[in-house]
């Protein structure tokens, strides 16, 4: 039995950067090859780019680009194998390819076949599908190349079978939503029992402005047993190591870590989508309002835990319906995080606004208005921080005030990036517990006390809405899962609850369109997985 080690690099790259992506590649790979029995590195779909590229693939200068950074690549001439992806032209069409390069040499190429068209992805607006096999020599074993939605039909892997491989390499860029990981590995175990050979799969970490790349690269041996598996959303270097007999590649059983529960595993999503989309786009710091609500709680403690409490600010911006509980709350949790705090009122800008608008408002009642109002005042003093300081402003709307739109254009939904945008309410909650098993830094009262936006006297979120273990369901169905109202109602919702609520979503579309970018983690997320026209005749009833 020979052995055979590999590296799989599980890397963070930078979208549109690949001079920087190539010197990480470089790095990388000028470190193993000081490890003399190394066979090959293997790296992430679109290594070169970033993923997604989006319509930088469709720039003049990407072949250019692209092929300076191959030919620094070839020119390093290591003594280990790369195996890389990224796009390349080929007779004035453009593919999402897989390469090795072996002593300063492009040994081989494949291009993807299988192109994903569906949810975030839209990789047939870019790359035209391969149609054949790629079968190469790894340290004398016949070695195939496939590439993320490759592995989740059979064709590439009977192909690559029949083309005499006897081990995969599989190169994604899978973005994270809840159970990811469980299905991933259930579907690589089915191909390789179908191929009876081990399948390699390394998989891209980190944020790329919605999207979360959660890593968990494995080994699934051709028994479709799962033999290693990388920490979850953690950049590294993992080093594994197969047996080639002339026959056959075996997997024995080594590292294997721990797939987070979902709770733990979004919160830690959340984290690194903030942490990435912060750090990529060189903000000083961030800043948010801090109510005293669960909401803003969880999203300081998760800011805190991205970026370190020296890079963010809370601000209290308490009116006259602001309760003393909140404001301790907002100060306590502020002080166990230590981070910058202040309390800003919006007493006067209001009463200004409001004595400029009386002739505008006369003969008229109090009404929302008067609410957002409120909110918008307290946009403007975020945004105003934001640029005498450089920091983002984090808004912090979750997925169920986000889809009835209970949100304020240019108030609470100012600012620049929403980490809650997809998580709804009550996952809120759940979160917020788990992030106190991890030292306790969300007043206990924040999280029990009944949600309310305090823009009126006794204001609670449900004096309008029906309890959110209910609202969440409805939405899950009707957003996520596509029900009509009449397919949840026949689920046993109320009739009146299903109607109101389907109502708030299509109507709410246009605020959603002008919304903070924020993490999906879910199969559908309001951002590029939900494309609803704004003025539509469409009836959602049926």
């Amino acid at each position: 039995m020979l052995p055979l080690r590999l590296i799989l690099a599980q890397i963070n790259t930078l979208v549109g950067d690949i001079p920087g992506n190539t010197a990480k590649v470089l790095e990388i790979a000028q470190a193993v090859a000081a490890q003399l029995d190394i066979g090959a590195v293997i790296f992430p779909e679109l290594t070169l780019t970033g993923y997604p590229p989006e319509d930088l693939l469709l720039r003049p200068s990407l072949e250019l680009r692209i092929e300076r950074a191959l030919n620094q690549l070839l020119a390093a001439n290591l003594p280990v194998a790369l195996v890389i992806g990224y796009p390349r032209f080929k007779n004035g069409k453009l593919y999402n390819m897989a390469g090795v390069i072996q002593g300063g040499k492009l040994v081989a190429e494949y291009a993807k076949q299988c192109l994903p068209n569906y949810q975030v992805f839209d990789e047939k607006r870019y790359f035209t599908a391969g149609d054949s096999p790629c079968v190469f020599d790894l340290n004398g074993i016949p070695t195939a190349l496939s590439v993320c939605e490759d592995i989740w039909f059979p064709e590439p892997m009977a192909q690559a079978r029949m083309a005499g491989a006897k081990l995969m390499l599989n190169l994604n860029a899978s973005p994270y939503h809840q159970g990811k990981q469980l299905e991933r590995e259930s579907v690589i175990a089915q191909r390789a029992r179908e191929g009876q050979m081990p399948v390699v799969y390394t998989n891209l970490v980190g944020g790329q402005d919605e999207l979360v790349f959660d890593g968990g690269s494995v080994v699934i041996d051709s028994n479709g047993a799962t033999q290693f598996r990388a920490p979850s959303f953690t950049e590294g270097q993992f080093a594994v190591t197969l047996a080639w007999d002339a026959q056959q590649v075996s997997a024995p059983t080594q590292s294997l870590e721990a797939i987070p529960d979902n709770t733990a595993a979004v919160y830690q999503a959340l984290v690194v989508g903030m942490r990435d989309y912060v750090n990529k786009n060189r903000f000083k710091g961030v800043v948010l309002g801090l109510s005293g609500g669960i909401d803003s709680a969880l999203t300081l403690a998760m800011a805190v835990d991205a970026l370190g409490a020296e890079r963010v600010e809370a601000v209290m911006m308490p009116f006259r319906y602001t309760s003393d509980l909140s404001k301790n709350d907002a100060a306590d949790e502020a002080a166990r995080l230590g981070v910058r705090y202040s309390s800003i009122s919006i007493e006067p800008m209001y009463e200004a606004f409001m004595a400029a608008l009386s002739d505008e408002f006369v003969g008229t009642r109090r009404d929302t208005t008067e609410e957002n109002l409120q909110a918008r005042c307290r946009g403007v003093v975020l945004m105003a921080i934001s640029n005498k300081k450089g920091y983002l402003v984090l808004t912090t709307g979750n997925k169920s005030e986000m889809a009835v739109g209970y949100s304020t254009l240019y108030g609470d939904m100012a600012g620049g990036f929403d980490a809650l945008k997809d998580v709804p309410k009550t996952l809120v909650f759940a979160l917020s517990r788990y992030r106190n098993t991890l030292g306790e830094v969300i007043p206990e009262t924040v999280i029990t006390r009944p949600p309310s936006a305090e823009l009126a006297p006794d204001q609670k979120d449900e004096d309008s809405l029906p309890p959110y273990n209910i609202l969440d369901r409805i939405l899950e169905l009707y957003v996520e899962q596509d029900y009509s109202a009449e397919a949840i109602i026949a689920e046993g919702f109320n009739r009146e609850q299903v109607e109101r609520v389907v109502r708030l979503v299509d109507v709410n579309e246009y605020k959603r369109r002008q919304a903070p970018i924020g993490i999906r983690i879910s199969q559908r997320g309001f951002g590029r997985d939900r494309r609803y026209p704004i003025t539509s005749g469409w009836k959602m009833g049926e």
